[in-house]
């Protein structure tokens, strides 16, 4: 298999970059790219350190990332499995993207920067649920691009078509049990996981 080694033979693959695809990029927040951003409740957050890259999804019962000026935004690390995976990256190495989804559109919005994560009491706060927790940090995010992405990949996948895929799929237990030889895993970790969730959501 012979494979591609320079840009110069990939962009003679493809052609020339249409002008729109140019022309949408933002250097800091817009009205219109706000009103997205602010509407999207989940995102996925990738990553870049020593080990290599990492993805990770980011949700919320509101806006994902707060705004804290046109060239700036907030995200909460609310706790999790303490893994730290992009945290631990993002400490080494400050280069980030996220990825913005609107449930129902099959478009999604990229912004890419650089972040620093903060353990500040008074950031932290503006993130209180009801509940009166508090995310563990939060990870600030210096904009360098925003952009809206088309929607041909979510509208290949039928991502918003209402059919659930799921039924199927192995549960965490299964993998767990798979990855550990059975000493972890299976219908114990999966009936107890809704109790566990519901604990630690904020």
């Amino acid at each position: 298999m012979d494979y591609i080694n320079s840009v110069d033979e990939l962009e003679g693959l493809y052609g020339q970059v249409g002008a729109p695809s140019l022309r949408k990029v933002a250097r800091r927040m817009t009205p219109t790219y706000r009103k997205w951003i602010m509407a999207s409740r989940l995102c996925v957050l990738t990553t870049v350190g020593p080990e290599g890259t990492d993805d990770t999804p980011r949700g919320d019962d509101g806006p994902v990332v707060l705004e804290l000026d046109p060239g700036t935004l907030a995200l909460p690390d609310w706790r999790g499995n303490n893994r730290l995976d992009s945290l631990r990256n993002i400490v080494r190495d400050g280069r980030v993207s996220l990825m913005f989804f609107v449930q129902g559109s099959n478009n999604v919005v990229r912004v890419n920067g650089h972040a620093r994560v903060t353990a500040d009491q008074e950031l932290r706060a503006r993130f209180e649920k009801t509940t009166g927790k508090l995310p563990a940090t939060v990870t600030v995010i210096a904009i360098d691009e925003i952009y809206i992405q088309c929607a041909r990949a979510l509208m290949r996948a039928g991502t918003w078509n209402g059919q659930d895929h799921s039924q199927d799929l192995p549960k965490v237990g299964d993998i767990l049990a798979e990855m550990t030889n059975g000493e972890e895993g299976v219908q114990p970790y999966d009936d107890a996981w809704g109790a566990r969730a519901a604990a630690t959501m904020w």
